[in-house]
């Protein structure tokens, strides 16, 4: 069945209506009919089948038949992203999504190509979730990660967002793999962590500065291989690593 979305504050009518944008390509793209059956998500944990009532370009109305509470995963992983050059903010962003991501914090660095203005800021960050909306319809995840606006690393640092674990991946010689980590954490708590920060450098990483910033902050080293990784490939194998290890069987 075809996914759409929908803001939350609509996901509790019987009947709900279509954003324009979503109608517009429900219809004129999609090909949907009345009398059909579709899926419709919020965002926030909520899936809905629904059947088409009215099929027009502007306005696509679906009567909901059944809902479902998808529960998020029992863990938070939050992804801290010095913004790479280029669209490649953009592949992480739906690779981060689809693989759960709970949130996106983008980082402008020292080492950052692309320098993002503060009114420009605003922009970006509404492509940004454009992008996840997109995502979470085509893996059918009920979740969309929130986005935070991009700031430096030392005023991250600073507001007092804590983890129960956070890791930065990096090339220095005393980085681990992030299984050691989750195993010592594992064997003291005598659970899996609740709450993951990953730290993703841009091209060139973060500076020694930033990194020993980050560092002094509590986050761990972990090594993502013997390769040199771009950006977004170091995010999208760290996220999918510690997916596998906080989804492995007890």
């Amino acid at each position: 069945m075809h996914r759409f979305y929908i803001e939350p504050a609509q996901s509790q009518k019987p009947v709900i209506t279509l954003s324009e944008r979503e109608s517009h390509h429900a219809v004129k793209v999609l090909r949907i009919r009345e009398g059909e059956r579709v899926v419709v998500l919020d965002g926030v944990g909520l899936e809905l089948l629904c059947e088409v009532q009215q099929a027009e370009a502007e306005s696509v109305s679906l009567k909901v038949y059944q809902k479902n509470n998808i529960p998020p995963l029992p863990y938070q992983l939050t992804l801290v992203q010095a913004i790479p050059k280029g669209k490649n903010m953009d592949i992480i962003v739906q690779k981060a999504t689809e693989l759960g991501t709970h949130r996106i914090i983008p980082i402008v660095s020292d080492r950052t190509v692309s320098q993002i203005e503060e009114e420009s800021a605003s922009g970006k960050l509404e492509k940004w979730n454009a992008i996840a909306v997109e995502s979470i319809k085509q893996c059918g995840s009920a979740w969309i990660p929130k986005i935070e606006l991009p700031t430096t690393p030392n005023a991250y640092l600073g507001s007092g967002d804590r983890a129960e674990i956070a890791f930065i991946a990096t090339l220095q010689s005393d980085a681990r793999h992030p299984r050691t980590f989750i195993r010592e954490f594992q064997a003291e708590k005598k659970r899996l962590p609740k709450s993951i920060y990953i730290w993703i450098g841009p091209e060139g990483d973060f500076t020694p500065a930033e990194i020993n910033s980050i560092r002094n902050a509590g986050a761990l080293p972990i090594s993502l291989g013997q390769l040199v990784l771009r950006s977004e490939t170091a995010a999208i194998y760290a996220l999918s690593v510690l997916n596998y290890e906080l989804q492995a069987p007890a």
